[in-house]
């Protein structure tokens, strides 16, 4: 496997002085001797100035000859090269990508909307130009396959609690890191370094997302409950002992069994308690 070379072109500047004289020798000639030869030169002008390019900042030549790689130029400047040689442009800078977002299945077989944002750059003028055809269309097909590889391993979201399953909603970090492992390692034959990849949006396609809504919704409502029963039983817990410890009341069991009741409907209920006074005994 070949892979980029650089070479440095022959300055621009001095073939391009040396091409001014030989135009002025041109000229002179023909003027002061009439003699239709020196037009000759002419011919060894037009091809000189087939030779002559220039590099733009963060930008690169590759020179092939007859079919033949002959190396990379990277230097910024006007230069001269062989005028056989082919020149063709590579930009080195970096570029973004926003890929479309497209609906895949994730882990669990839930349908949903994904898409990442790419930012690579050429690193390999060589394999770019030679190891693959239109390395920028290369990138966007990749792109797109290993976003569809990296939804098909992680589930989107996970529901049990205390479950703690990597998702593609809570564990962005690893699953950015895991997104452009794999982007990275599709994009080398190309010679393509990726700078940053991650996921740009993220979703349950619509067909799902309203009942997905309801079930996080139920989820999150059970979730409370649980909270709010266990925090009423610690309280209830620590009444009847704070009361047993000072005292105040003696209760036998109907009576822990009633307060017992009372105090969680107090707490755990959605609305206000509305209090009743009771005039008689607990008994009556």
């Amino acid at each position: 496997m070949k892979y980029e070379n650089k070479i440095t072109a022959k300055n621009g500047y001095l073939f391009f002085g040396i091409l001014i004289v030989v135009l002025i020798t041109m000229l002179l000639g023909v003027i002061l001797t009439k003699n239709p030869l020196f037009l000759v030169l002419l011919v060894v002008i037009l091809f000189v100035l087939k030779g002559f390019f220039i590099v733009n900042p963060n930008s690169s030549k590759v020179m092939v000859l007859f079919g033949a790689y002959k190396g990379t130029v990277k230097d910024n400047g006007l230069f001269w090269a062989n005028p056989f040689y082919s020149k063709q442009r590579i930009s080195l800078r970096a570029r973004n990508f926003y890929s479309e977002r497209v609906k895949v299945n994730d882990k669990i077989g839930n349908p949903i909307l994904i898409n990442v944002i790419l930012v690579w750059k050429v690193e390999d003028t060589y394999k770019a130009a030679f190891d693959v055809d239109q390395y920028e269309e290369f990138v966007r097909v990749q792109t797109d396959a290993a976003v569809r590889k990296l939804a098909g391993s992680y589930p989107y979201d996970n529901f049990a609690e205390g479950h703690h399953e990597v998702t593609l909603l809570s564990g962005r970090d690893e699953v950015n890191e895991a997104l452009e492992n794999e982007i990275t390692e599709r994009l080398a034959i190309a010679g393509i370094k990726v700078m940053e990849a991650r996921i740009g949006y993220l979703a349950y396609a619509p067909e799902i997302a309203s009942s997905m809504l309801k079930r996080q919704q139920a989820v999150a409502i059970v979730a409370a409950r649980y909270k709010i029963v266990e925090g009423a039983v610690g309280m209830v817990e620590d009444a009847l002992l704070k009361l047993s410890q000072d005292g105040i009341i003696d209760f036998d069991e109907d009576k822990k069994a009633s307060m017992v009741s009372n105090l969680m409907v107090v707490l755990c209920g959605d609305k206000e308690a509305t209090p009743v006074i009771n005039t008689g005994t607990l008994h009556s």
